[in-house]
């Protein structure tokens, strides 16, 4: 799994080399997605995409900045509504997203596992996880999204199911800058819209995209509660109620010019509303996921001492640090106007 980790994050600004799809694969279920313009009639060109050129803004972490020490299974008296809120997600979606695929768990004696290797410990016992990981992209998946979507939501499940670490490009409404782009590269505002940079495939609607990365990056197998039709999509709907509107709408911020990274999972509700500050200030990032079977978890025990979501790395800052309360707190801090 060490190749996980070894691609490089594609520059936010590069053109896209898109394989443009039949026209049916943008048609379908147009009117179920979150849409802001009608199909266009005439096809769009992606040989040619805007270089959108924004200068580089000056970024710092705020005054006395100091990453706060991590606290497992805490939660700040002030935060505790919003993480509530959040997870009224766990109840309506049945935890999906929440394991790996073909995950299994077991319980052994401590000194089965050593102690440089993440596994959670209980009643003097260690549980073991194992999970079934299918091929590898080498680049992250591109992923337009935004929080408060439903359709998204199903698509940042599959992600979370299948491992994978998706570039996240956050479309907020009135956002300026990802939003426009992709009317510009498929042909209008529907979300999620989705490019796979190893294959040249670009795509909207959530099943199809579902479809795709289940058939190239997993077993060809859709998972029960994403395989319903209606059924998925107003549990998903309705796994927002506690957060309705959060990450939907954009707040004026500096763009980075280095995506950062995030260290999270779909069905977390700590990863949840720091994913949402990160959509409403159009800040692209990085998602390493890393749901429950993931290797992932070793890896970031191991570059952190530690294993808790989510994780921020800020390589425009520097900035490393856990948190959820903390890390909302310092993206305002440093990236909104």
């Amino acid at each position: 799994m060490a190749g996980v980790l070894n691609f490089a994050p594609s520059p936010i600004f590069r053109p896209i080399a898109l394989q443009r799809q039949s026209k049916s694969r943008f048609s379908i279920r147009s009117s179920a997605e979150f849409s802001d313009s009608p199909p266009a009639s005439a096809s769009v060109s992606t040989k040619e995409e805007p270089k959108l050129g924004f200068p580089a803004p000056t970024l710092s972490p705020p005054p006395d900045f100091k990453p706060p020490t991590p606290k497992r299974f805490s939660v700040r008296p002030d935060k505790l509504l919003d993480i509530l809120g959040a997870s009224l997600a766990l109840i309506f979606r049945l935890g999906t997203g929440a394991f790996v695929s073909g995950y299994s768990v077991s319980f052994v004696p401590k000194n089965e596992i050593p102690s440089d290797k993440y596994a959670l410990e209980i009643a003097g016992f260690k549980v073991k996880e194992t999970s079934k990981i299918g091929p590898r992209p080498e680049k992250p998946i591109e992923i337009y999204e935004f929080e408060s979507c439903p359709f998204c939501r199903k698509v940042r499940e599959i992600v979370a199911v299948l491992d994978l670490d998706v570039l996240f490009y956050p479309c907020p409404r009135n956002s300026p800058n990802f939003r426009p782009k992709v009317g510009q590269m498929g042909g209008k505002q529907q979300f999620p819209y989705m490019v796979d940079p190893n294959t040249g495939v670009a795509m909207y609607e959530s099943d199809e995209i579902i479809r795709y990365l289940v058939g190239k990056y997993g077993d060809g197998n859709v998972p029960f509660m994403l395989s319903l039709g209606l059924l998925t999509t107003l549990t998903e709907g309705f796994a927002m109620i506690g957060r309705m509107g959060r990450g939907s709408s954009y707040t004026p911020s500096k763009l980075p010019p280095k995506p950062l990274e995030i260290w999270a999972y779909e069905p977390s509700p700590f990863c949840k509303v720091v994913r949402e500050v990160l959509v409403e200030l159009e800040l692209p990032h990085l998602l390493r996921s890393c749901a429950r079977g993931s290797p992932k978890r070793q890896i970031l025990y191991e570059k952190a001492g530690h294993f808790q979501v989510p994780y921020l790395e800020d390589p425009n800052t520097g900035v490393q640090m856990f948190e959820s309360a903390e890390i909302v707190e310092y993206l305002r801090a440093t990236y909104s106007l």
